[in-house]
C-alpha cells in the first residue's frame, strides 16, 4: 500500500474540495507514491513530531493543522514552519494535513465534540450548512437502461437528501432522434428517425461528485450520445457545512453544564459570558476559531455556543441571548486526533495508526 492509497481513504472521507478558501490542506510534505509503513496523528506538526515518526517508524504524519499555510519562498531554517519542513524532508517522513474539510463534514471534528458532550444523536444539524454546493443532473434514459444507471449513480454517491438515499424523481415520454452516417446507435437504423420510450431522471448530489457520477452514468447508458445537463442548485447541504446544534437527552442546571463540560472535554479553564440561562438544553458548537457561528447559533435557539478563540470584543455580541464559551482551540480540537485514528484503524486495521504523545499546545496555563 502507498501513502496515496492512504490519502484517498482519507479524502474520500473529507474530500479536499470542501476546505475552506484560505486553507492548506493536503500533502504538503513528501511522496505520495511511496509505500506506507504506519501513521502519526497529531494536532499540529512540529519538529519534535516529526522526530517521534522516525523514532516511532511511521513514515506519514496526518495533522489536523496545516504546517505550511502560505507559499514558502525559502528554506533557510528561519522559523518552526522551515525547521519542521526541512526535518521532514531530511528524515523521508510526509506530512498530510486533513483541516477545514474534516471541520465541514458530519462525522467530523464537530461530531466528536458532540459525542463528547453527549449531544441527543436524533435532532442533531449542521449549524452554518453551506448554500450552492449541490448539483442536479437531468438526463434522458431508455426504460430498459433505467435501473441500471439508477444503481450506477447511488453507488457514485448521487441521490442523498439528509438521512435518505438513492433518491430520484422520474418523468415518463417519447424521445426521437436520428442517426448521421457516422453513428453507431445502440437502437434504430442510420438515416432513419427513430423514437424511443424514455424516462428524464433527475438525482441530486454534492458538487465534488460530479465527475465520478458522469463517469459511472454514462459507462452504464446505453446510448452512444447522452443527452443531459448538470445544474447547480442553491439549495443548502445539509451534510456540509460549518458546526453543529443539538440537544441534550434533559435540561441541566447552567452550573452543572458547565461542570459536566469541564470534564467531558477535559478542560482545565473555560471562559464565558453571563450566565444568561438558568438551563442548558440547546447546545451549538464549532471547534476551533468559530465564533463566526455566533449569530446562527442564537438565531436557531442556543442557550449555549462552545468555540474557541473568541476575542475580547467578541464576547458583547452575544448580546444576553446566549451564553458564550471560550474552552480553547487545540481543546475543542484534541479529539480530533482520536476521530482520525479511530476512523484509519477501521480501513486500514493492519497497519498501526499511533497517536502522539506529545501535547502540542502552545497555550499553557498558570
Amino acid at each position: 500500500m502507498s501513502i496515496k492509497d492512504v490519502i484517498n481513504i482519507l479524502e474520500a472521507w473529507a474530500p479536499p474540495a470542501l476546505q475552506e478558501s484560505y486553507d492548506n490542506s493536503g500533502l504538503i510534505v513528501g511522496d505520495s507514491g511511496r509505500a506506507f509503513t504506519s501513521s502519526l496523528v497529531c494536532l499540529d506538526c512540529t519538529e519534535e513530531i516529526v522526530d517521534e515518526a522516525a523514532e516511532r517508524g511511521a513514515n506519514l504524519i496526518i495533522a489536523h493543522h496545516p504546517i505550511i499555510f502560505r507559499g514558502l519562498k525559502r528554506l533557510t531554517g528561519a522559523d518552526y514552519v522551515e525547521l519542521t519542513v526541512i526535518k521532514a524532508i531530511k528524515k523521508d517522513v510526509a506530512i498530510y494535513a486533513i483541516h477545514t474539510n474534516l471541520d465541514n463534514v458530519r462525522q467530523g471534528v464537530n461530531e466528536r465534540i458532540a459525542d463528547r458532550i453527549g449531544l441527543s444523536s436524533i435532532n442533531r444539524r449542521i449549524l452554518l450548512p453551506k448554500s450552492g454546493r449541490l448539483m442536479k443532473l437531468e438526463l434522458y434514459v431508455p426504460n430498459h437502461a433505467l435501473d441500471d444507471i439508477k444503481e450506477a449513480i447511488w453507488n457514485a454517491g448521487g441521490g442523498g437528501i439528509g438521512n435518505y438515499d438513492e433518491c430520484s424523481f422520474s418523468i415518463s415520454g417519447t424521445g426521437t432522434f436520428r442517426p448521421n452516417e457516422e453513428a453507431n446507435p445502440s437502437t434504430g437504423e442510420r438515416g432513419q428517425r427513430s423514437t424511443e420510450e424514455e424516462v428524464m431522471l433527475s438525482v441530486i448530489y454534492p458538487d465534488f461528485l460530479s465527475s465520478s457520477i458522469l463517469n459511472a452514468m454514462k459507462a452504464k447508458h446505453p446510448y452512444e450520445e447522452v443527452a443531459y445537463q448538470e445544474i447547480r442548485i442553491e439549495n443548502t447541504h445539509q451534510g456540509i457545512g460549518s458546526g453543529l446544534i443539538g440537544s441534550l437527552p434533559e435540561p441541566m442546571r447552567t452550573s452543572d453544564f458547565i461542570q459536566h463540560l469541564k470534564e467531558s472535554m477535559e478542560l482545565e479553564v473555560l471562559k464565558h459570558t453571563d450566565l444568561v440561562k438558568e438551563e442548558i438544553e440547546q447546545v451549538a458548537l464549532l471547534g476551533g476559531s468559530g465564533v463566526f457561528g455566533l449569530k446562527a447559533a442564537i438565531s436557531q435557539g442556543a442557550d449555549v455556543f462552545i468555540t474557541g478563540d473568541v476575542k475580547h470584543h467578541e464576547y458583547f455580541d452575544a448580546e444576553g441571548r446566549i451564553i458564550l464559551m471560550d474552552i480553547g482551540h487545540y481543546e475543542s480540537e484534541r479529539f480530533t486526533m482520536e476521530l482520525i485514528q479511530e476512523y484509519l484503524a477501521g480501513k486500514l486495521p493492519n497497519f498501526a495508526h499511533l497517536l502522539t504523545e506529545h501535547v502540542t499546545n502552545p497555550v499553557k496555563y498558570a
